[in-house]
């Protein structure tokens, strides 16, 4: 019998170190096909994934599981489910039964779970399936979870919303007496991040510690408390048991406060309006960056991604980017455009561009099939958006792999097309058939085209907000686009994005999204 636990990685001491006899799966000898199966596919892949194993619910995992469950590892391996998660087990319990009953998979987008993985009840969230494994005759032997942590995600939208809607009420202001009065129940309404929210206008009750910035006092009767330096002012908050006060955290409170400060610089001095306008603007981009993670890296390949805010305005907009590697090794690329400027588009990006990513994982399918799927899905969770996006994998056969050559495979949603640029400097637009957007509930029927990629090829994604302007057709900011990407097949993907934010940028008039993927020589 070969070692089951070969392909573990780091986990593969741990993994050795645990008497399996001991526990509800017996020893390795005696382990079914079904689940050495479902064990090598789990080590196997480079996405979270767990296997919950015979009627104990066995807990086996893979590296990327680890940083998910925090210091439950490595005495979570082995033991069952419900003694590792007790905390958690009134709500996974009950999925876990119904998969094991045979009554189909269970999916959940952003669940709320309280877990002790730091040494305290932390508020997580998660997206995730739980679907049977059957062995020998059809019996359900186990199930298998593939899972992605979505907790940035939604505590950015959420930290998003609050920062929207206090600078939605700081934006009039004009005294300080109406600053704390529409600033306060704004704070105080949102007590998952904040509590005990008071702002002392003069300071003198803020503790000797505080500087010009933020202190930081964690006693046993008041928890953890925060002091924010507003000027000759202080902003005071507890912040929640349930999260951690790590760097993002107190960013987010640090925001909190920079628009505290602008707003009473502007109570204090109308003048201060222009700069006001500012802050906000730069307050929502760094919260809609946050939610745009860097893009994957496989071998071979360079992807470079850019996001530029409107030249104008304080508004925030739905364009993203993702890029990733599904089970199979297939890079996937997206790049969308939610409708509206606003933090409606902005969550309802956040939303669409993690149901994509959920569905192509699980899904593994063509990108016309996602695109479809990812349609009935926004109109089952009521993502009331349109969307353009366009969807493409970069696959390779046996004989492909030896030339380092690609297949493209795409499908558009109403999107504005790729453009290839070749290793000779021609470039061709991957304009085909139109497709309708996103959003349209029409249930239409989508396309895949293809195209080869081979060593020194570059394809650029884009937002319309790169090409499109006032009194021009999309057609001339797309010869534009052609032409100043000709002859430049000497750049890399990085030197590529430079060129046309600098040609480009002095003249948007909407966010920019570029997605840029070069095949290395």
């Amino acid at each position: 019998m070969t070692d089951p636990f070969e392909a573990a990685g780091s986990l593969r001491t741990a993994y050795r170190r645990v008497d399996w006899a001991a526990t509800p799966l017996g020893p390795t000898q005696t382990w079914s096909p079904a689940l050495l199966g479902a064990l090598d596919l789990v080590l196997n892949t480079r996405f979270a994934a767990t296997l919950f194993w015979g009627p104990s619910y066995t807990l086996l995992y893979n590296e990327a599981y680890v940083p998910l469950i925090g210091d439950k590892h490595p005495h979570a391996l082995g033991a069952t489910t419900a003694s590792v998660f007790p905390e958690i087990w009134d709500t996974i319990g009950p999925m876990l039964d119904t998969v094991f009953a045979g009554d189909g998979a269970v999916w959940f987008e952003d669940l709320h779970l309280l877990l002790e993985r730091h040494g305290f009840a932390e508020e997580t969230y998660f997206t995730y399936s739980y679907s049977a494994v059957h062995g020998a005759g059809g019996a359900i032997e186990g199930a298998i979870d593939i899972v992605t942590e979505t907790t940035t995600q939604v505590l950015g939208r959420r930290r998003l919303e609050l920062l929207s809607r206090l600078n939605d009420q700081l934006a009039g202001v004009e005294a300080v007496a109406e600053l704390v009065d529409r600033a306060l129940p704004v704070l105080r309404s949102h007590p998952a991040d904040l509590l005990d929210v008071d702002l002392l206008l003069t300071g003198a009750d803020a503790p000797a510690g505080l500087g010009k910035d933020v202190l930081v006092e964690r006693t046993p009767a008041d928890g953890t408390r925060v002091w924010v330096r507003l000027g000759d002012a202080v902003l005071s908050a507890r912040l929640s048991p349930h999260l951690l006060a790590d760097a993002a955290y107190l960013g987010f409170v640090r925001l909190v406060g920079s628009a505290l400060a602008q707003g009473l610089d502007r109570a204090r001095a109308r003048q201060a309006e222009r700069r006001v306008s500012t802050t906000q603007r730069e307050l929502a981009e760094a919260l809609q960056r946050s939610l745009l993670v860097p893009p994957a890296q496989p071998e071979h390949l360079q992807v470079a991604v850019r996001y530029q805010p409107a030249a104008e305005g304080a508004q925030i907009g739905g364009d993203w980017y993702d890029s990733f590697q599904l089970p199979d090794g297939r890079l996937t690329v997206v790049v969308g455009d939610v409708t509206g400027h606003d933090r409606f588009a902005a969550a309802a990006m956040s939303q669409i561009r993690n149901l994509l990513r959920g569905i192509s994982y699980t899904v593994a399918r063509v990108p016309s099939t996602v695109l479809t799927a990812l349609d009935a899905a926004m109109t089952g969770f009521g993502v009331d958006v349109f969307a353009t996006a366009v969807l493409a994998q970069f696959e390779q056969d046996d004989g492909q792999v030896a030339r380092n050559v690609r297949t493209m495979r795409w499908s558009n949603a109403g999107h504005p097309p790729p453009l290839l640029l070749s290793p000779d400097g021609t470039v061709q637009v991957l304009e085909r058939r139109g497709e309708p957007l996103l959003g349209t509930r029409s249930k239409p029927l989508r396309c895949d085209h293809t195209v080869e990629v081979g060593p020194g090829a570059t394809v650029v994604f884009y937002t319309d907000g790169l090409v499109e302007r006032r009194g021009r057709h999309l057609d001339d900011g797309l010869r534009d686009l052609t032409a100043l990407l000709r002859g430049q097949a000497h750049l890399d993907a990085e030197q590529i994005c430079d060129l046309l934010l600098d040609h480009f940028l002095g003249a948007t008039e909407d966010d920019v999204v570029l997605t840029v993927l070069h095949v290395r020589a």
